[in-house]
């Protein structure tokens, strides 16, 4: 029954030949407004003459005060909306908590709609990225897939809820043991797998990604050949507690079954000069290094057991 209130409202306004969408402004106070695609609302939408109804969500979107009112705006101008609209659909979804869902739903329909999902997505966080970013997924576009390979992560927790399909729609697998792979699809890579050591219950888990070991051995084989930064020493470092006992034992199943690569990764951490760019970074209160020497885990590696005492800086 959800947005049949919605729709029994807009039926009625569209029935009336000299009403104006102004007269909408305040007229969804008292009903359930769901922000996502809605049958009932596409209905009304499509029952309506088309001008009428774009015209009407256009004036909502860009006039309206009040979230309800605002959302069925968005909502015509997805369901009826034309390639023009798309400069105003990114500009509302920039709030993308609320209104990412029916933005990236509208965008995703419209011819165009890679290039402007992927504009929306380098300036959203949170649920709005999961909206964008599963849009980009579902759109499957080559277009978008340097961009899935780089910089979808944004390290949100939520991050989890696409990390499955940005892997298989980008093809992550055969990218990463590929012959043309830089600094930042390794580094991106990374946080791929580290979010999946945590993301049961929310989308595909390392355990159960298919390509997992493929994966692993060959970020291995590219920290090794781009060597050691601050954030690069950081994420080895969660990779190799996240693949031990202190890992999310949902998201990994048996410990076993990774031991080869955290050894792998601890391995690089032991290094000199791994170890030498995370004191380096310590010593400048790098936030990424600070948070990891405050966990116990971290306390324990060779860059932080190994300092010299104060007094022989």
């Amino acid at each position: 029954m959800a947005g049949k209130d919605a729709a029994l409202i807009l039926d009625t306004h569209f029935a009336r030949t000299t009403a104006v969408p102004s007269e909408l402004a305040d007229a969804f106070h008292d009903v359930y407004i769901p922000i996502h695609p809605n049958e009932h609302i596409i209905a009304a939408a499509e029952r309506a003459d088309r001008e009428r109804v774009c015209e009407t969500g256009r004036w909502l979107v860009r006039h309206g005060t009040d979230r309800c009112s605002v959302t069925v705006g968005l909502a015509l101008v997805a369901a009826v909306g034309a390639v023009d609209d798309i400069p105003l659909i990114q500009t509302i979804g920039l709030l993308s908590d609320r209104f990412g869902p029916l933005a990236a739903h509208a965008l995703e329909r419209r011819p165009g709609g890679t290039e402007a999902l992927l504009w929306l997505a380098d300036r959203v966080t949170g649920w709005g990225r999961v909206y964008v970013v599963e849009a980009l997924c579902r759109l499957d576009d080559p277009v978008a897939r340097p961009w899935l390979l780089r910089r979808a992560c944004d390290g949100d927790f939520r991050n989890a809820y696409f990390v499955g399909s940005v892997a298989q729609t980008a093809g992550l697998h055969e990218v990463i043991t590929g012959p043309c792979v830089d600094a930042e699809i390794t580094d991106h890579t990374g946080r791929l797998l580290l979010v999946m050591t945590y993301s049961q219950g929310m989308g595909v888990t390392l355990a159960r990604y298919p390509h997992a070991e493929e994966v692993l051995a060959a970020h291995l084989c590219h920290l090794d050949r781009l060597g050691p930064t601050a954030s690069r020493y950081c994420l080895a470092a969660w990779l190799a507690s996240s693949l031990g006992e202190q890992g999310d034992s949902g998201s990994i199943g048996p410990v076993r079954r990774w031991q080869p690569y955290r050894d792998d990764y601890l391995a690089l951490l032991e290094r000199d000069d791994w170890c030498e760019t995370a004191r380096n970074a310590l010593a400048v209160k790098d936030p990424g290094i600070l948070r990891l020497v405050e966990t116990s885990s971290g306390r324990q590696l060779r860059a932080f057991t190994d300092r010299p005492l104060s007094g022989e800086e």
